[in-house]
């Protein structure tokens, strides 16, 4: 244990840490590892691989996720905002050498290879584009002459640009909304919220219409004809479960979902877990997207409050997609369930979310002294 009176940098970490916060990512971590013994076994005998191979590739990667995670939370705000524009530069930089010379993967261009490693960069881009957008539309709220709300217009640009490019609609989607959020919170003018919220109907109308694998996810979708067999597979998985679910290692549906690992692992959990799993797996997730903005509302600092918002909402979106497609609410969309999926780039680029959240959110010595100071504006206690 930890003394209060100690001073050194652990110390202060510990006792200014939001432990609530911690708790409910490691908790998440937990589940997902739990979940990759239920879910992965029958699509590595599927493709020929070790029962465990997945399960074992997970835990490495859990253990390089916490330590990214835990170093970032020991950063300072401003150390925060300089790691972001590093990460942001070089995810940038990657996602356009992936264009080029990246892996192509059922038509898209999303990973690159380092030193024998794949690594899909726009995981990585997407908590440093929060925190670099947070950062720009607090220096406009900060001096007006500063403009910041347009260099984060053209960031923006530039993002979604590179993830059409590759395709990948559902990230361009995920980037847009939290972005939106972040800049409705700085205060964007109605006229604003109109002509880009036009400009995204028309970008989806436009990705229906020139990307054939879009129209057809959509006109499943919509019609249910057509090769609807993941989907249809997730649901029957979810049927299946019931409310309490068939026991660990009992689930028989998941066996023939091709994804069950990633993408449809929500449903995997549902079928060996139950209905009532599922709720509290998701209440976990409403939680962290709940404190997260009532750190926002009570933060002073903008850019801390634009920051930890804009994070857990991408969290909490990207949660959403995930399950959304799940349960057949939403058009099919690979994306992964946070700490809980299995994937390499996913886990640690959630842990660097995490990471910066952490970082944020701790009680420092100014912080204490803002939250006093709006307790007794509220309730009309005299300053001392």
């Amino acid at each position: 244990m930890v003394s209060r009176v100690e001073r050194g940098p652990v110390a202060e970490w510990f006792w200014t840490i939001d432990r609530l916060f911690l708790v409910t990512f490691v908790l998440l971590m937990g589940i997902g590892f739990m979940l990759s013994f239920a879910a992965s076994p029958a699509v590595a005998e599927r493709l020929g691989l070790d029962s465990f191979h997945f399960v074992k590739r997970h835990a490495a990667f859990m253990l390089p996720a916490l330590g990214v995670m835990f170093g970032l939370s020991f950063l300072s705000p401003r150390q925060v905002r300089r790691t972001a524009i590093v990460i942001l530069a070089v995810s940038l930089l990657m996602m356009v050498l992936a264009l080029f010379f990246g892996i192509e993967v059922k038509g898209a261009r999303r990973w690159v290879t380092l030193a024998g490693i794949s690594i899909q960069p726009s995981e990585f881009m997407k908590p440093a584009f929060v925190v670099v957008c947070a950062w720009l539309f607090a220096e406009h709220a900060r001096q007006p002459e500063i403009p910041g709300n347009f260099f984060a217009i053209i960031l923006f640009g530039m993002v979604a640009a590179l993830l059409i490019a590759q395709p990948d609609l559902g990230q361009t989607i995920l980037t847009s909304v939290v972005w939106g959020g972040m800049f409705f919170m700085a205060g964007m003018p109605w006229l604003w919220i109109m002509v880009l919220g036009g400009l995204g109907g028309v970008g989806l109308v436009g990705a229906y219409l020139t990307l054939p694998h879009v129209a057809g996810r959509i006109d499943r979708f919509l019609t249910g004809e057509g090769d609807t067999f993941q989907v249809d597979t997730a649901r029957e998985a979810i049927i299946r479960g019931d409310w309490f679910g068939q026991g660990p290692g009992e689930g028989m549906v998941k066996r023939i979902i091709p994804d069950s690992h990633t993408d449809f692992i929500f449903s995997v959990a549902a079928e060996e877990f139950g209905i009532v799993f599922c709720i509290v797996l998701v209440s976990i997730f409403a939680f962290l997207v709940l404190r997260g903005l009532n750190h926002a509302f009570k933060e002073r600092n903008d850019f801390n409050r634009f920051a930890v918002a804009g994070l857990v909402l991408q969290i909490g979106v990207q949660s959403l997609i995930n399950i959304g497609v799940n349960l057949e609410l939403l058009p099919a969309k690979g994306m992964t369930l946070p700490l809980i999926s299995y994937g390499g780039s996913s886990m640690i680029a959630i842990c660097v979310t995490a990471g910066f959240i952490l970082a944020l959110t701790r009680r420092r010595p100014e912080k204490r002294a803002q939250e006093r100071s709006l307790f007794r504006s509220v309730h009309g206690v005299p300053a001392e």
